[in-house]
Protein backbone atom coordinates (compact mmCIF):
# COMPACT_ATOMS: atom_id res chain seq x y z
CA UNK A 1 0.00 0.00 0.00
CA UNK A 2 1.48 3.35 -1.07
CA UNK A 3 2.30 6.12 1.39
CA UNK A 4 3.32 9.75 0.95
CA UNK A 5 6.46 11.06 2.65
CA UNK A 6 6.65 14.82 3.08
CA UNK A 7 9.48 16.92 4.50
CA UNK A 8 7.82 20.17 5.58
CA UNK A 9 8.98 23.75 5.76
CA UNK A 10 9.37 24.74 2.09
CA UNK A 11 7.17 27.57 0.75
CA UNK A 12 5.55 26.52 -2.52
CA UNK A 13 6.51 28.53 -5.58
CA UNK A 14 6.17 28.27 -9.35
CA UNK A 15 3.45 27.27 -11.77
CA UNK A 16 1.42 24.10 -12.32
CA UNK A 17 -1.60 23.11 -14.44
CA UNK A 18 -4.82 21.87 -12.86
CA UNK A 19 -6.71 18.80 -14.06
CA UNK A 20 -10.29 18.28 -15.18
CA UNK A 21 -12.96 17.99 -12.50
CA UNK A 22 -13.54 14.48 -11.13
CA UNK A 23 -17.03 15.40 -9.96
CA UNK A 24 -17.94 16.62 -13.45
CA UNK A 25 -16.24 13.80 -15.34
CA UNK A 26 -17.96 10.95 -13.49
CA UNK A 27 -21.58 11.85 -14.41
CA UNK A 28 -20.51 12.84 -17.93
CA UNK A 29 -18.93 9.40 -18.41
CA UNK A 30 -22.31 7.93 -17.41
CA UNK A 31 -24.05 10.20 -19.96
CA UNK A 32 -22.42 8.05 -22.66
CA UNK A 33 -25.00 5.37 -21.75
CA UNK A 34 -27.79 7.58 -23.13
CA UNK A 35 -26.76 7.30 -26.79
CA UNK A 36 -25.62 4.70 -29.31
CA UNK A 37 -23.31 7.30 -30.89
CA UNK A 38 -19.72 7.98 -29.73
CA UNK A 39 -19.14 10.61 -27.04
CA UNK A 40 -15.73 12.27 -27.26
CA UNK A 41 -14.35 13.83 -24.06
CA UNK A 42 -11.25 15.91 -23.36
CA UNK A 43 -9.61 17.15 -20.13
CA UNK A 44 -10.55 13.92 -18.34
CA UNK A 45 -8.44 13.54 -15.15
CA UNK A 46 -6.37 10.38 -14.67
CA UNK A 47 -7.75 9.22 -11.32
CA UNK A 48 -8.67 5.98 -9.57
CA UNK A 49 -12.37 6.92 -9.55
CA UNK A 50 -12.27 7.55 -13.31
CA UNK A 51 -10.61 4.20 -14.06
CA UNK A 52 -13.15 2.49 -11.78
CA UNK A 53 -16.05 4.10 -13.65
CA UNK A 54 -14.53 3.14 -17.01
CA UNK A 55 -14.22 -0.49 -15.88
CA UNK A 56 -17.84 -0.39 -14.72
CA UNK A 57 -18.99 0.98 -18.09
CA UNK A 58 -16.82 -1.58 -19.87
CA UNK A 59 -18.58 -4.39 -18.00
CA UNK A 60 -21.86 -3.09 -19.45
CA UNK A 61 -20.54 -3.23 -23.01
CA UNK A 62 -19.33 0.35 -23.45
CA UNK A 63 -16.25 0.61 -25.65
CA UNK A 64 -13.55 3.02 -24.45
CA UNK A 65 -10.82 4.31 -26.77
CA UNK A 66 -8.11 6.54 -25.28
CA UNK A 67 -7.28 9.67 -27.26
CA UNK A 68 -4.07 11.32 -26.10
CA UNK A 69 -3.22 12.03 -22.47
CA UNK A 70 -6.57 13.32 -21.25
CA UNK A 71 -8.98 12.40 -24.05
CA UNK A 72 -11.22 9.41 -24.74
CA UNK A 73 -14.11 8.23 -26.87
CA UNK A 74 -16.95 6.23 -25.31
CA UNK A 75 -19.17 4.06 -27.52
CA UNK A 76 -22.28 2.53 -25.91
CA UNK A 77 -23.76 1.23 -29.18
CA UNK A 78 -23.25 -2.34 -27.95
CA UNK A 79 -24.71 -1.79 -24.49
CA UNK A 80 -25.63 -5.34 -23.45
CA UNK A 81 -25.53 -5.62 -19.70
CA UNK A 82 -27.47 -2.99 -17.65
CA UNK A 83 -25.98 -4.25 -14.39
CA UNK A 84 -23.60 -2.52 -11.94
CA UNK A 85 -22.26 -5.23 -9.65
CA UNK A 86 -21.32 -4.77 -6.01
CA UNK A 87 -17.68 -5.62 -6.75
CA UNK A 88 -17.46 -2.61 -9.09
CA UNK A 89 -19.65 -0.21 -7.09
CA UNK A 90 -18.43 -0.80 -3.53
CA UNK A 91 -15.41 1.53 -3.81
CA UNK A 92 -17.19 4.50 -5.37
CA UNK A 93 -20.54 6.07 -4.49
CA UNK A 94 -20.72 7.88 -7.84
CA UNK A 95 -21.50 4.51 -9.46
CA UNK A 96 -25.17 5.15 -8.62
CA UNK A 97 -25.08 7.64 -11.54
CA UNK A 98 -25.54 4.78 -14.01
CA UNK A 99 -29.05 4.10 -12.68
CA UNK A 100 -30.92 6.92 -14.45
CA UNK A 101 -29.20 6.57 -17.85
CA UNK A 102 -29.56 2.75 -17.90
CA UNK A 103 -33.25 2.93 -17.03
CA UNK A 104 -33.93 5.62 -19.66
CA UNK A 105 -32.00 3.86 -22.44
CA UNK A 106 -32.59 0.15 -21.70
CA UNK A 107 -35.86 0.21 -19.78
CA UNK A 108 -34.24 -1.67 -16.91
CA UNK A 109 -31.28 -1.53 -14.54
CA UNK A 110 -29.76 -3.57 -11.72
CA UNK A 111 -27.43 -1.39 -9.67
CA UNK A 112 -25.72 -2.24 -6.40
CA UNK A 113 -26.13 0.18 -3.53
CA UNK A 114 -22.92 2.25 -3.43
CA UNK A 115 -19.87 2.43 -1.17
CA UNK A 116 -17.06 5.04 -1.19
CA UNK A 117 -15.74 7.44 1.47
CA UNK A 118 -16.97 6.90 5.03
CA UNK A 119 -17.94 10.54 5.59
CA UNK A 120 -21.60 9.99 6.38
CA UNK A 121 -24.92 8.96 4.93
CA UNK A 122 -25.59 9.83 1.31
CA UNK A 123 -28.98 8.16 0.84
CA UNK A 124 -30.14 7.13 -2.63
CA UNK A 125 -33.80 7.47 -1.65
CA UNK A 126 -34.02 10.78 -3.51
CA UNK A 127 -32.85 9.09 -6.72
CA UNK A 128 -35.40 6.29 -6.29
CA UNK A 129 -38.32 8.58 -5.39
CA UNK A 130 -37.63 10.78 -8.41
CA UNK A 131 -37.48 7.84 -10.83
CA UNK A 132 -40.67 6.40 -9.31
CA UNK A 133 -42.37 9.74 -9.92
CA UNK A 134 -41.35 9.28 -13.58
CA UNK A 135 -43.15 5.91 -13.68
CA UNK A 136 -40.37 3.47 -12.83
CA UNK A 137 -41.07 0.30 -10.88
CA UNK A 138 -38.27 0.01 -8.31
CA UNK A 139 -37.48 -2.52 -5.60
CA UNK A 140 -34.41 -2.96 -3.41
CA UNK A 141 -33.40 -6.59 -3.01
CA UNK A 142 -30.23 -8.07 -1.48
CA UNK A 143 -28.36 -4.77 -1.73
CA UNK A 144 -29.38 -4.05 -5.33
CA UNK A 145 -31.71 -1.44 -6.81
CA UNK A 146 -33.88 -3.17 -9.41
CA UNK A 147 -35.62 -0.75 -11.77
CA UNK A 148 -37.94 -1.18 -14.76
CA UNK A 149 -39.84 1.20 -17.04
CA UNK A 150 -40.99 0.75 -20.64
CA UNK A 151 -40.44 4.51 -21.06
CA UNK A 152 -40.09 7.07 -18.34
CA UNK A 153 -42.65 9.88 -18.25
CA UNK A 154 -42.03 13.52 -17.45
CA UNK A 155 -42.89 14.54 -13.89
CA UNK A 156 -42.56 17.32 -11.34
CA UNK A 157 -39.97 16.25 -8.78
CA UNK A 158 -39.15 18.14 -5.59
CA UNK A 159 -36.30 16.51 -3.68
CA UNK A 160 -36.41 16.47 0.13
CA UNK A 161 -32.80 17.66 0.24
CA UNK A 162 -30.31 19.21 -2.15
CA UNK A 163 -28.48 16.26 -3.73
CA UNK A 164 -25.89 16.66 -6.47
CA UNK A 165 -25.84 13.06 -7.71
CA UNK A 166 -29.62 12.88 -7.33
CA UNK A 167 -30.07 15.95 -9.52
CA UNK A 168 -27.63 14.55 -12.09
CA UNK A 169 -29.23 11.09 -12.16
CA UNK A 170 -32.75 12.47 -12.60
CA UNK A 171 -31.64 15.03 -15.18
CA UNK A 172 -30.00 12.32 -17.32
CA UNK A 173 -33.02 10.03 -17.02
CA UNK A 174 -35.41 12.85 -17.96
CA UNK A 175 -33.56 13.54 -21.22
CA UNK A 176 -35.19 10.47 -22.82
CA UNK A 177 -38.50 10.62 -20.92
CA UNK A 178 -41.85 11.31 -22.55
CA UNK A 179 -42.79 14.94 -21.81
CA UNK A 180 -41.44 17.61 -19.47
CA UNK A 181 -39.66 16.94 -16.19
CA UNK A 182 -39.22 19.71 -13.62
CA UNK A 183 -36.64 19.15 -10.85
CA UNK A 184 -37.22 21.50 -7.91
CA UNK A 185 -34.72 22.02 -5.08
CA UNK A 186 -32.10 21.00 -7.64
CA UNK A 187 -28.37 21.17 -6.87
CA UNK A 188 -26.75 24.29 -8.33
CA UNK A 189 -23.13 23.06 -8.42
CA UNK A 190 -20.99 23.97 -11.47
CA UNK A 191 -20.51 20.25 -12.11
CA UNK A 192 -24.29 19.91 -12.62
CA UNK A 193 -24.08 22.75 -15.16
CA UNK A 194 -21.16 21.04 -16.94
CA UNK A 195 -23.19 17.82 -17.23
CA UNK A 196 -26.17 19.80 -18.57
CA UNK A 197 -23.92 21.49 -21.15
CA UNK A 198 -22.67 18.09 -22.31
CA UNK A 199 -26.22 16.70 -22.53
CA UNK A 200 -27.40 19.75 -24.51
CA UNK A 201 -24.53 19.20 -26.97
CA UNK A 202 -25.88 15.63 -27.32
CA UNK A 203 -29.32 16.96 -28.25
CA UNK A 204 -31.02 17.23 -24.85
CA UNK A 205 -33.40 20.12 -24.12
CA UNK A 206 -32.47 21.47 -20.69
CA UNK A 207 -32.99 24.89 -19.12
CA UNK A 208 -32.31 26.23 -15.63
CA UNK A 209 -29.13 24.30 -14.82
CA UNK A 210 -27.28 26.27 -12.16
CA UNK A 211 -30.57 27.32 -10.51
CA UNK A 212 -32.76 25.38 -8.09
CA UNK A 213 -35.36 24.61 -10.79
CA UNK A 214 -34.26 22.59 -13.83
CA UNK A 215 -36.63 21.88 -16.75
CA UNK A 216 -35.99 19.02 -19.16
CA UNK A 217 -38.06 18.39 -22.30
CA UNK A 218 -37.66 14.72 -23.16
CA UNK A 219 -36.50 13.73 -26.66
CA UNK A 220 -36.67 10.45 -28.59
CA UNK A 221 -32.91 9.95 -28.74
CA UNK A 222 -29.58 11.67 -28.10
CA UNK A 223 -26.62 11.78 -30.47
CA UNK A 224 -22.85 11.88 -30.09
CA UNK A 225 -20.91 15.02 -29.18
CA UNK A 226 -17.53 16.42 -28.17
CA UNK A 227 -17.16 17.96 -24.72
CA UNK A 228 -14.28 19.31 -22.60
CA UNK A 229 -14.53 18.60 -18.86
CA UNK A 230 -14.46 21.74 -16.70
CA UNK A 231 -11.42 22.45 -14.45
CA UNK A 232 -11.44 20.89 -10.97
CA UNK A 233 -12.39 23.68 -8.56
CA UNK A 234 -11.64 21.52 -5.49
CA UNK A 235 -8.16 20.59 -6.73
CA UNK A 236 -7.60 24.28 -7.47
CA UNK A 237 -8.78 25.29 -3.98
CA UNK A 238 -6.57 22.63 -2.39
CA UNK A 239 -3.41 23.93 -4.08
CA UNK A 240 -4.36 27.50 -3.16
CA UNK A 241 -4.60 26.36 0.49
CA UNK A 242 -1.26 24.56 0.27
CA UNK A 243 0.41 27.72 -1.00
CA UNK A 244 -1.34 29.81 1.67
CA UNK A 245 -0.26 27.49 4.49
CA UNK A 246 3.39 27.43 3.40
CA UNK A 247 3.66 31.17 2.78
CA UNK A 248 4.10 30.48 -0.91
CA UNK A 249 3.66 32.23 -4.25
CA UNK A 250 2.19 30.04 -7.01
CA UNK A 251 0.27 30.38 -10.26
CA UNK A 252 -2.29 27.72 -11.20
CA UNK A 253 -3.08 27.39 -14.91
CA UNK A 254 -5.87 25.67 -16.90
CA UNK A 255 -8.35 26.61 -14.20
CA UNK A 256 -10.84 29.33 -13.27
CA UNK A 257 -11.83 31.31 -10.19
CA UNK A 258 -15.40 31.55 -11.53
CA UNK A 259 -16.67 28.81 -9.19
CA UNK A 260 -14.42 29.58 -6.23
CA UNK A 261 -15.82 32.86 -4.91
CA UNK A 262 -16.29 31.70 -1.31
CA UNK A 263 -12.88 29.99 -1.20
CA UNK A 264 -11.11 33.03 -2.66
CA UNK A 265 -12.94 35.32 -0.23
CA UNK A 266 -11.78 33.25 2.77
CA UNK A 267 -8.18 33.23 1.53
CA UNK A 268 -8.33 37.02 1.14
CA UNK A 269 -9.65 37.23 4.71
CA UNK A 270 -6.68 35.11 5.80
CA UNK A 271 -4.33 37.74 4.39
CA UNK A 272 -3.47 36.31 0.97
CA UNK A 273 -3.07 38.35 -2.21
CA UNK A 274 -4.90 36.73 -5.15
CA UNK A 275 -4.78 37.70 -8.83
CA UNK A 276 -7.44 36.23 -11.11
CA UNK A 277 -6.82 35.77 -14.83
CA UNK A 278 -9.12 34.32 -17.48
CA UNK A 279 -7.77 30.79 -17.12
CA UNK A 280 -5.28 31.09 -14.25
CA UNK A 281 -5.03 32.14 -10.58
CA UNK A 282 -2.01 33.45 -8.69
CA UNK A 283 -1.80 33.48 -4.89
CA UNK A 284 0.84 35.17 -2.72
CA UNK A 285 0.63 34.32 0.95
CA UNK A 286 1.83 36.28 4.00
CA UNK A 287 4.39 34.87 6.43
CA UNK A 288 1.53 33.91 8.76
CA UNK A 289 -2.16 33.62 7.98
CA UNK A 290 -5.07 35.00 9.99
CA UNK A 291 -7.60 32.47 11.28
CA UNK A 292 -10.86 32.35 9.27
CA UNK A 293 -14.17 30.87 10.43
CA UNK A 294 -16.52 29.21 7.97
CA UNK A 295 -19.75 27.26 7.56
CA UNK A 296 -20.25 24.65 4.86
CA UNK A 297 -23.46 24.60 2.81
CA UNK A 298 -24.57 23.64 -0.71
CA UNK A 299 -23.26 25.69 -3.64
CA UNK A 300 -22.88 28.65 -3.99
CA UNK A 301 -21.97 28.68 -0.26
CA UNK A 302 -18.68 27.35 1.10
CA UNK A 303 -18.05 23.79 -0.22
CA UNK A 304 -17.86 20.89 2.23
CA UNK A 305 -15.09 19.47 0.00
CA UNK A 306 -12.85 22.40 1.09
CA UNK A 307 -13.58 22.22 4.82
CA UNK A 308 -10.69 19.90 5.75
CA UNK A 309 -8.15 21.96 3.79
CA UNK A 310 -9.16 25.16 5.60
CA UNK A 311 -9.00 23.35 8.92
CA UNK A 312 -5.37 22.53 8.11
CA UNK A 313 -4.44 26.14 7.36
CA UNK A 314 -6.26 27.33 10.48
CA UNK A 315 -4.07 24.97 12.53
CA UNK A 316 -1.07 27.26 11.96
CA UNK A 317 -2.91 30.59 11.57
CA UNK A 318 -2.94 33.47 14.03
CA UNK A 319 -6.12 33.37 16.12
CA UNK A 320 -9.10 31.08 16.71
CA UNK A 321 -11.49 29.84 14.02
CA UNK A 322 -14.82 28.00 14.22
CA UNK A 323 -15.63 25.56 11.42
CA UNK A 324 -19.25 24.41 11.16
CA UNK A 325 -19.98 21.37 9.01
CA UNK A 326 -23.62 21.13 7.87
CA UNK A 327 -23.45 18.60 5.01
CA UNK A 328 -21.91 15.33 6.26
CA UNK A 329 -22.09 14.12 9.84
CA UNK A 330 -18.77 12.21 9.81
CA UNK A 331 -16.60 14.80 8.14
CA UNK A 332 -14.33 15.60 11.08
CA UNK A 333 -12.42 12.31 10.97
CA UNK A 334 -9.24 14.15 9.99
CA UNK A 335 -9.23 16.01 13.33
CA UNK A 336 -7.50 13.26 15.33
CA UNK A 337 -4.82 12.91 12.65
CA UNK A 338 -4.17 16.68 12.58
CA UNK A 339 -3.88 16.58 16.37
CA UNK A 340 -1.15 13.94 16.01
CA UNK A 341 0.82 16.67 14.21
CA UNK A 342 0.28 19.04 17.14
CA UNK A 343 -2.91 20.84 16.09
CA UNK A 344 -5.16 22.33 18.78
CA UNK A 345 -8.73 21.40 17.79
CA UNK A 346 -11.83 20.94 19.92
CA UNK A 347 -15.00 19.29 18.58
CA UNK A 348 -18.43 20.43 19.80
CA UNK A 349 -21.14 18.64 17.84
CA UNK A 350 -20.80 19.70 14.20
CA UNK A 351 -18.46 22.57 15.14
CA UNK A 352 -14.68 22.45 15.29
CA UNK A 353 -12.85 25.16 17.24
CA UNK A 354 -9.32 25.51 15.88
CA UNK A 355 -6.69 27.45 17.83
CA UNK A 356 -3.68 28.31 15.72
CA UNK A 357 -0.27 26.95 16.77
CA UNK A 358 3.17 28.41 16.11
CA UNK A 359 4.12 25.22 14.28
CA UNK A 360 3.21 21.57 13.66
CA UNK A 361 5.52 18.57 14.12
CA UNK A 362 5.86 15.78 11.56
CA UNK A 363 4.42 12.36 12.44
CA UNK A 364 2.87 9.27 10.87
CA UNK A 365 -0.81 9.84 10.09
CA UNK A 366 -3.58 7.97 8.29
CA UNK A 367 -5.96 9.27 5.63
CA UNK A 368 -9.63 8.48 6.33
CA UNK A 369 -11.28 9.95 3.21
CA UNK A 370 -10.45 11.91 0.08
CA UNK A 371 -10.50 15.48 1.37
CA UNK A 372 -9.09 14.46 4.77
CA UNK A 373 -6.08 13.21 2.81
CA UNK A 374 -5.64 16.66 1.30
CA UNK A 375 -5.73 18.31 4.73
CA UNK A 376 -2.95 16.00 5.94
CA UNK A 377 -0.83 16.84 2.88
CA UNK A 378 -1.21 20.57 3.60
CA UNK A 379 -0.37 20.04 7.28
CA UNK A 380 2.64 17.91 6.31
CA UNK A 381 3.94 20.64 4.00
CA UNK A 382 4.17 23.08 6.94
CA UNK A 383 5.12 20.65 9.73
CA UNK A 384 8.68 20.44 11.02
CA UNK A 385 10.46 17.27 9.95
CA UNK A 386 8.91 14.29 8.17
CA UNK A 387 5.24 13.43 7.85
CA UNK A 388 4.27 9.99 6.54
CA UNK A 389 0.69 9.70 5.27
CA UNK A 390 -0.75 6.19 5.11
CA UNK A 391 -3.73 4.98 3.03
CA UNK A 392 -3.22 7.49 0.24
CA UNK A 393 -5.42 5.43 -2.07
CA UNK A 394 -8.05 7.92 -0.91
CA UNK A 395 -5.86 10.72 -2.30
CA UNK A 396 -5.46 8.94 -5.63
CA UNK A 397 -9.24 8.91 -6.04
CA UNK A 398 -9.37 12.69 -6.46
CA UNK A 399 -5.93 14.24 -7.05
CA UNK A 400 -4.05 13.52 -10.27
CA UNK A 401 -0.27 12.99 -9.82
CA UNK A 402 -0.27 15.06 -6.62
CA UNK A 403 3.34 14.31 -5.70
CA UNK A 404 4.55 15.35 -9.17
CA UNK A 405 2.62 18.62 -9.07
CA UNK A 406 3.83 19.45 -5.56
CA UNK A 407 7.43 18.64 -6.51
CA UNK A 408 7.06 21.02 -9.46
CA UNK A 409 6.17 23.71 -6.89
CA UNK A 410 9.28 22.95 -4.84
CA UNK A 411 7.82 20.67 -2.17
CA UNK A 412 9.86 17.80 -0.73
CA UNK A 413 7.42 14.95 -1.26
CA UNK A 414 7.70 11.41 -2.59
CA UNK A 415 5.55 8.33 -2.92
CA UNK A 416 6.71 5.35 -0.88
CA UNK A 417 5.69 1.96 -2.33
Amino acid sequence: MDKLLIVGGTPLSGEVAMSGAKNAALPILCASLLTSDPLQLTNVPQLKDISTMLRLLGDMGVGVTMDGVDGMVLDASALTNPVASYEMVKTMRASILVLGPLLARCGEARVSLPGGCAIGARPVEQHIKGLQAMGAEITVEQGYVLAKASRLKGARICTDMVTVTGTENLMMAACLADGETIIENAAREPEVVDLANCLVSMGARISGAGTDIIRIQGVEKLHGATHAIMPDRIETGTYLCAAAATGGDIRLTRTSAAYLDTVVDKLLDAGCDITVERDAIRIRAPQRLKAVSLRTAPYPAFPTDMQAQFMAINCIADGVATIRETIFENRFMHVNELMRLGANIQIEGNNAIVRGCDHLEGATVMATDLRASASLVIAGLVARGETLIDRIYHLDRGYERIEEKLEKLGAQVKRVH
